[in-house]
């Protein structure tokens, strides 16, 4: 490893999951060249499904993607990348898809996705997470049979002093409210109430303050403006985010500068670029994704890693600062059954 290289984490599916995965891989990267090597199987764990990272300590989470008994681990990470466990703690639920920190440090959130529920649990001087101090329950369902039955957390997203919960079950973003001193959350309502059958995934805001939703079931983007008392209004038409047929989009990126959003299609198996002018987001290219069910993504200055699921693989992009689409899928290195990238940082943060 180069002085200079960086440490980037993946999680993903281990055999209680049907993967091939072993627990979290440790992958090097070059900061020059955006260039992946590895990888290594830092701690085994069952079915990482998501990672995530401790603003301002060197500790690492995942969710174990359990049913019926999901849980959430901790692991403090060193110099070389190393990981010692911490703590782990049951979530209260099960299928557990997304976890994040608040941004005090304070408190881990994490969304069950089978049971629909967000469990809360307090962070020490260490980061490691106590006991559950709450299990918010959501309610609610959607038209799509087979998988809008009931609620369904796919996403934790805290903003200031509010948390966002994509709940592709009830077609609803909710808002709630965590109390820095009970750890308990109180719901608001919804923020976003999508058209029936979006099966809203996961969100993100550009920096001009609009809330971009991507439909897993739906297969759009759709993109809301701040309205009364924290609702969010609807700000342009659905955009379809491919141009190919039966397509479930995963992950959503926007760059810093927030003049373009990308969302991996599984299905199609592309990366899609969108344009945002402030006002509407439009559909500017498609590029292949380099593998098979891309399933998550990150942005890095001009390189975005694309894990492909169900083909084991990251792929890594350059992206054209101008015109802001990925090149062709550049080289890619390998990954049992990989879910979620996480681009560590030595110093705190993501």
């Amino acid at each position: 490893m180069g002085a200079s290289d960086e440490h980037v984490f993946v999680g993903g599916y281990t055999a209680d999951k049907g993967g091939d995965g072993e627990g979290i891989v440790r992958l090097r990267r070059d900061p020059a060249t955006g260039e992946l090597t590895g990888p290594a199987v830092v701690t085994r764990t069952p079915s990482p499904s998501f990672l995530t990272q401790h603003p301002a300590l060197p500790v690492l989470y995942a969710v174990n993607e359990l049913d019926p008994g999901g849980t959430v681990s901790a692991f403090t990470v060193d110099a070389t990348g190393d990981l010692t466990p911490l703590a782990s703690r049951p979530t209260g639920g099960s299928d557990p898809a997304h976890l994040a920190v608040t941004a005090d440090g304070r408190h881990l959130l994490v969304a069950n996705y089978g049971t629909g529920s967000v469990a809360v649990f307090p962070l020490d001087a260490d980061g490691a997470p106590g006991e559950r101090t709450d299990l918010l329950t959501l309610t609610g369902s959607g038209p799509v049979a087979d998988r809008q039955a009931g609620p369904h957390a796919h996403m934790v997203f805290p903003v200031r002093d509010e948390v966002l919960i994509a709940d592709l079950g009830s077609d609803k973003v909710w808002r709630a409210r965590l109390d820095p001193v009970s750890g308990r959350l109180t719901l608001h309502g919804a923020a976003v109430s999508a058209q029936p059958g979006t099966g809203p995934r996961h969100v993100r805001f550009s920096p001009d303050g609009a809330l971009f939703v991507v439909g897993e079931l739906s297969g759009d983007l759709t993109w809301w403006s701040p309205g009364a008392e924290g609702s969010l209004d609807l700000a342009g038409q659905a955009a379809s985010t491919t141009a190919e047929g039966e397509n479930y989009p995963s992950e959503i990126v926007v760059r810093p500068e927030g003049r373009f959003v990308y969302v991996a299609n599984r299905g199609a198996n592309t990366v899609a670029t969108f344009a945002w002018d402030g006002e509407a987001a439009t559909l500017v290219a498609e590029t292949p994704a380099g593998g098979d069910w891309p399933r998550h993504m990150i942005l890095v200055g001009d390189h975005l890693y694309v894990t492909n699921q169900r083909s084991q693989s990251v792929t890594i992009f350059r992206i054209d600062p101008e015109t802001g689409v990925p090149a062709a899928p550049g080289d890619s290195v390998s990954a049992a059954s990989p879910t979620c990238v996480l681009r560590w940082n030595a110093v705190g943060g993501r």
